[in-house]
């Protein structure tokens, strides 16, 4: 197969996208429907998931919408059950859903610890067994971690272990799964100003941490999820066919950045420098 223009397009592919009421989910939704792909949405917001739904239609792709809470097993069973009645097979997984809260690690309830889990991996290893039976001609899954799988998180250490759970059994399945021809990869996006990240920056702003995070990435800030969309739409495309395993960091260059970050200087550009003692910023 040699690639050509067409190679990037998801024409008639069946894609199930979580978490699709807004952000990084809602900007893959209507990415997808655009390149030609059919859409199969999922969120607990439901004003939200309509307006996404309506903006697939509007692209003339089959989309199907259920309000669902996805750490509801049963309700994703018959979700997917849904699917397969509809459209016969999935071709691409996009787990996008998930969340977290500011938190030390020491004042972290059981509760609220099980809600991390569950809402972070749980229910992305049950969606993952649950679509696998309906991949019997090969596909894609994409999974949303993020930076923190990759670096410290003061403050959201439930949150980070989850996500670089996560990434290990992105990697672990990619192998298993190798040999139905399903490719399993993630994306750890960061420093993208959508509506969650600003919920959870504005609580982490509000509780004055010790720790902070890196502000500005060495690119700036640019999108409202539109560059995470991108990348799983080639994730999603033949133009990765022989990419498994792996994550694409969309995140501006935090991650590379590791422990620098842009100082402003006065009256010139911005130069980077070290943070305080060296040490990375979570």
């Amino acid at each position: 197969m040699t690639y050509d223009p067409s190679s990037i397009l998801l024409t008639d592919r069946v894609a199930v996208v979580t978490g699709a009421a807004q952000g990084i989910g809602r900007a893959t939704a209507v990415l997808f429907a655009r390149f030609g792909a059919s859409l199969v949405l999922c969120d607990r917001e439901g004003h939200g998931l309509d307006e996404v739904a309506a903006a697939v239609s509007s692209t003339d792709r089959p989309v199907l919408a259920h309000r669902l809470d996805v750490r509801d097993g049963p309700a994703v069973a018959e979700w997917l059950g849904a699917t397969s009645e509809r459209f016969g097979r999935i071709d691409v997984l996009v787990n996008n859903a998930g969340g977290t809260f500011f938190s030390p690690f020491v004042e972290v309830t059981a509760k609220g610890e099980g809600a991390l889990v569950q809402e972070n991996f749980l229910q992305v290893t049950n969606l993952i067994r649950g679509t696998v039976p309906l991949m019997s001609g090969g596909g894609s899954i994409i999974n949303v971690t993020s930076s923190e799988a990759h670096q410290a998180a003061p403050g959201f250490a439930i949150y980070a272990a989850m996500k670089a759970g996560l990434a290990s059994l992105t990697r672990t399945l990619a192998l298993e799964l190798s040999e139905q021809g399903i490719r399993v990869n993630a994306i750890a996006p960061d420093a993208l100003p959508t509506e969650g990240d600003r919920a959870v920056r504005d609580e982490l702003v509000s509780a004055k941490p010790r720790f902070e995070p890196t502000v500005i990435p060495p690119l700036g800030y640019r999108s409202t999820g539109d560059e995470a969309a991108a990348a799983a739409v080639f994730l999603a495309s033949d133009m990765s066919r022989f990419i498994t395993g792996t994550t694409l960091h969309v995140d501006g260059g935090i991650w590379a950045a590791g422990g620098w970050r842009l100082r402003p200087t006065s009256g010139g550009p911005t130069t980077a420098g070290p943070t305080s003692g060296g040490r990375p910023n979570a």
